[in-house]
């Protein structure tokens, strides 16, 4: 969700015909459940596909906390305003986690950052739209965070252990994430008639982007097939979809809104909700760098990383000194 269309390198999902005796041994420990570990040999595309992926996870966490920094100094509570910035806080954790889990594939955080800031890696497309409100505090850890947890609980199983390990805390303080979010859209649904509006407002304008988070279909996807063979994906962007609205639209009910989808019904043959087309033009033009926010998020990492760089001079000063005075 977070690593959007990470591509394979292949044009085809390996058979066991296509692969060498290491690769087929390699797909057989996979197989059997066992975890690859940073030392053991991978494929380089296996290798390719998950810096891409881990990567991009992680840009997206520290990104992330841009739409959330707008509010903290608007917050309506003091109460409110220190959860917010522990959410923040978790947020930055969460980059570190993934770029250190990243790094054992033999790539550097420095390559990673300095990929985004090029315009050569990409980020989660949920990102690059605008926080209009405070409740848009309330939907984004309700909708994006709620969905962050479908699909990264999965991502405790997959078969890279160094990534594996590092979603065990992401999802816990995701967790938390999602029920500040509620907790906020909760609070506004039994305020006055104008807080209600403006929860029900922020679900209007934040409910599709969510739904997009996931990725398009991915039933003919090389990229999404292959993934699910290596185990580093471990169920498709439509069935994480599915979860997501199943879980969301008895919430909304509960809080009396409206979900924004004409075409939302409840199939009882399925079990399931169906719901509208989802507007995947929007979708692919936020990926090629033309939302709402895109140039404006990608100023801001790169002039905070610029500004920071006298800082990451000193931390390695500091460290090459005593590394010196420990050598003498």
């Amino acid at each position: 969700m977070y690593a959007q269309l990470v591509e394979a390198g292949l044009k085809q999902v390996q058979s066991r015909a296509d692969m060498s005796e290491q690769e087929r041994a390699f797909q057989a420990r996979i197989d059997a459940g066992v975890k690859i570990e940073a030392q053991d040999w991978m494929p380089d595309a296996y290798r390719k596909t998950l810096i891409r992926q881990i990567s991009q996870h992680a840009h997206s966490e520290i990104v992330g906390q841009l739409p959330e920094g707008n509010w903290v100094t608007r917050a309506p509570t003091l109460k409110r305003k220190s959860i917010l910035l522990a959410k923040i806080q978790d947020e930055a954790g969460h980059g570190l986690y993934l770029y250190s889990a990243a790094e054992t594939l033999g790539v550097s955080r420095d390559e990673l950052i300095l990929a985004l800031h090029a315009g050569k890696a990409r980020y989660s497309s949920i990102f690059n739209y605008p926080t209009l409100s405070w409740a848009d505090m309330g939907a984004i850890g309700w909708l994006v965070d709620g969905s962050a947890i479908i699909n990264q609980i999965p991502l405790c199983r997959c078969s890279y252990g160094p990534y594996a390990r590092a979603m065990i805390r992401v999802c816990k303080e995701e967790s938390f994430h999602a029920r500040q979010g509620y907790d906020i859209m909760l609070s506004l649904c039994n305020g006055t008639p104008a807080q209600k509006a403006m929860a029900q407002d922020a679900l209007n304008r934040w409910w599709w982007p969510s739904l997009m988070m996931f990725g398009p279909p991915d039933a003919e996807s090389v990229n999404s097939a292959q993934s699910a063979q290596w185990r580093i994906k471990l169920f498709s962007n439509d069935e994480l979809r599915q979860r997501m609205v199943d879980q969301t639209v008895p919430q909304a009910q509960f809080l009396g809104l409206a979900v924004p989808d004409p075409d939302l019904t409840f199939n009882a043959d399925t079990g399931h909700y169906d719901f509208g087309v989802i507007d995947w033009s929007e979708f692919n033009n936020v990926l090629k760098g033309n939302g709402p926010c895109n140039k404006e998020r990608l100023k801001t990492r790169v002039k905070a990383w610029d500004d920071g760089a006298w800082f990451r001079d000193a931390l390695l000063a500091y460290a090459d000194r005593k590394a010196a005075r420990a050598a003498a």
